[in-house]
């Protein structure tokens, strides 16, 4: 199997979870032949493992921002907040946010996820008593029930609960969807060209077997960085440039013009 690139966080060595053992058979849906091409291009992992909290953390980190931006930021969030002995969320809601904003300027719109980061540790302390029952609540809890109570939380989108329910409870059948997954998507004929954001997770969610959402998801993240670009997809090089050439639409991309617009906005 190759090794994952460490580039992509959630898929990388951060990302918990074990290599998952399955065999690619014939696909029986098209979404389903994408991850499994996906996962011979890649890797196949099966997610959980991260603690809770943090998964929550670094995923607002990531927010609007490249993992290059915002690994730094975690880093050095984790040096100076992850005591020993205590409580992360119940020294994160204690801490100072202007403090907090500097520690992790790294990452982009520092203030706004100082703000978000010190009110979901206010929730997680005075809901669940600090990280380590968060973390069992999102574990144990039924999916539907954790992913609304996340979502109630400021600052947290569906992405962002997805990807605590995948990184951290190990949920199989949830496929996060970021700007990548919603381009590549809708460009390949998955989902609808005019779908949001929730209408490709559930097209996906509903044809992609459970079990393989996860390393989905990670897959295409890394697909889009590499061949799948917004600007410049690698099939305006030709059909022998992309390795996903027959199972896509290429919904928006003008190959003869070599124009690319928004799925949404095609003829």
């Amino acid at each position: 199997m190759p090794e994952e690139p460490t580039e992509n966080i959630s898929g990388g060595d951060e990302g918990g979870g074990a290599a998952a053992e399955f065999d690619p058979a014939d696909a029986d849906t098209r979404a389903e032949a994408v991850v499994d091409e996906l996962g011979r291009m890649y890797w196949q992992k099966a997610y959980g493992g991260q603690d809770a909290f943090e998964c929550l953390v670094r995923t607002i980190l990531s927010q609007n921002t490249s993992d290059v931006a915002s690994q730094p930021a975690h880093d050095s969030l984790m040096e100076r907040y992850d005591e020993d002995g205590r409580d992360l969320a119940e020294t994160l809601a204690d801490a100072e946010q202007s403090e907090l904003a500097e520690t992790i300027s790294s990452a982009g719109l520092y203030n706004q996820k100082s703000e978000m980061i010190i009110g979901a540790a206010e929730r997680i302390r005075e809901e669940f008593g600090g990280a380590d029952g968060f973390d069992a609540f999102v574990t144990d809890e039924d999916p539907g029930e954790v992913r609304e109570r996340l979502l109630d939380i400021h600052g947290v989108g569906p992405k962002t609960a997805d990807c605590v329910l995948l990184f951290s409870g190990g949920r199989g059948g949830v496929f996060p969807v970021d700007t990548h997954v919603h381009r590549i998507a809708r460009r390949m004929g998955l989902a609808p060209a005019d779908a949001d954001h929730e209408a490709v997770r559930a097209h996906l969610e509903r044809d992609v077997p459970a079990e393989k959402c996860g390393f989905g998801h990670t897959a295409m993240i890394q697909f889009g960085r590499e061949y799948c670009k917004a600007r410049k997809p690698a099939c305006l090089d030709g059909p022998e440039a992309c390795p996903l050439y027959d199972l896509c639409d290429r919904v928006g991309v003008d190959e003869v013009a070599e124009s690319v617009v928004d799925p949404a906005d095609a003829d």
